[in-house]
């Protein structure tokens, strides 16, 4: 597939950089919309935090997505890029005073509410402004997600969200105070979700606290399943687009609206994972006793998530037709953990060949940090270059 890049462009650039293929981001924009446009009242949040590329936010905001933000800066660089407050929603666990004054001056649709404690502040800030700021509560539904453990958020251990058993007394407190309007429910269970299954029963869980709520006559206007969908690391080529038919079918099955309640979701890595790449230069083979190395430029300050998380990038090199020959591609940083694969087959790769660290687009260039004093990556589009 080196025919996706454009490689005599790349070779003028400074590595590394990110690149994204954004006729890939539109097919899955337009694929995204043409499942839920079956469905009245359905309604996705780019979840902003996989990146926050304003060349990105302006297309996915061009294709009539919301932003869910987590952060007052995501909500300003949402801002920048278009989007209206009216389609922002803001989630976090630690949302300071000025990120939620920041919120009510810009009239977000709703602040996704994780514990009483921050419930009375927004309520506290709401009034000094003569406001009443919208909120959903963000349950935690003890459910498992078959995902790594540091990206699991559904479980009753975790940070996030508030217990079901505090449910009903924590709406019933929210509906006393006059500054805030309770209008939804809010989950996530984690996030690199490939199995259904994890779906179904985090629907299975809501129609539970529904029913429940409905014993003491609550009923609130909307649904957020928050996001979670997975995509294909190992087979990025075959596999561009996630499988969002099985993903929004397993709502619409197993998922019971009330009359009149609309559903969200936010997505964030099914969005642009596979549209971005980042490429590296190759800098020295070395031959060592038992293994060879592929020392690249590109280290992970520019790509944290194999340190991180152990995670696979299927890596290519774009610029050789030769013979396939086995390295471990490793970073220039001095920490053994900057190793981006082991024990990989590339096309034989001398110094000066670009390869193609795939499936970056998510919780890539977002991550990137100055560690070592090193510049931050660039991206780039396919529509510059």
């Amino acid at each position: 597939m080196k025919g996706i890049f454009p490689v005599d462009r790349f070779q003028t650039l400074r590595t590394p950089f990110y690149y994204y293929d954004t006729e890939l981001l539109r097919q899955t924009l337009h694929a995204i919309n043409a499942e839920t446009s079956r469905h009245e009242g359905w309604n996705v949040h780019y979840a902003v935090k996989a990146n926050a590329n304003p060349k990105l936010l302006t297309i996915i905001r061009e294709a009539g997505l919301g932003a869910d933000c987590v952060s007052g800066g995501e909500i300003e660089a949402s801002i920048r890029a278009g989007f209206p407050g009216s389609k922002i929603v803001f989630a976090g666990v630690g949302k300071a005073d000025w990120e939620i004054n920041l919120g009510l001056d810009r009239d977000i649709f709703c602040f996704n509410v994780e514990s009483i404690p921050e419930l009375e502040i927004i309520n506290e800030l709401a009034a000094a402004k003569g406001k009443v700021a919208r909120v959903a509560f963000r349950l935690n539904p003890n459910v498992g997600a078959h995902t790594h453990a540091n990206i699991t958020t559904g479980l009753a251990e975790n940070k996030f969200g508030i217990a079901m058993r505090d449910m009903v007394p924590v709406i019933e407190h929210a509906n006393q105070l006059k500054n805030v309007h309770v209008v939804g429910l809010h989950f996530h269970i984690g996030s690199q979700i490939l199995d259904m299954g994890d779906f179904q029963a985090l629907c299975n869980r809501i129609n539970e606290l529904q029913d429940e709520l409905e014993l003491h006559r609550i009923r609130v206007e909307h649904i957020n399943v928050g996001g979670g969908l997975g995509v294909d690391y190992e087979h990025p080529n075959r596999v561009p687009l996630p499988d969002f038919k099985a993903y929004f079918e397993t709502y619409a099955k197993k998922l019971k609206l009330r009359p009149g309640q609309t559903l969200h979701f936010e997505l964030g890595r099914a969005v642009v994972a596979q549209c971005g790449s980042l490429i590296t230069r190759t800098l020295y083979i070395k031959k060592g006793a038992v293994k060879q190395f592929a020392i690249v430029d590109a280290g992970f300050p520019d790509l944290i998530r194999p340190a991180l998380y152990q995670a696979y990038h299927k890596i290519e090199n774009i610029c050789s037709n030769e013979p396939k020959e086995t390295y471990d591609v490793v970073g220039p940083i001095c920490e053994s953990t900057d190793v981006f694969a082991k024990q990989i087959d590339l096309d034989a790769t001398k110094r000066g060949d670009l390869l193609a660290i795939r499936s970056a687009g998510a919780y890539g260039e977002i991550m990137a940090s100055g560690y070592n004093c090193r510049q931050l990556p660039i991206g780039y589009t396919s529509d510059e270059l």
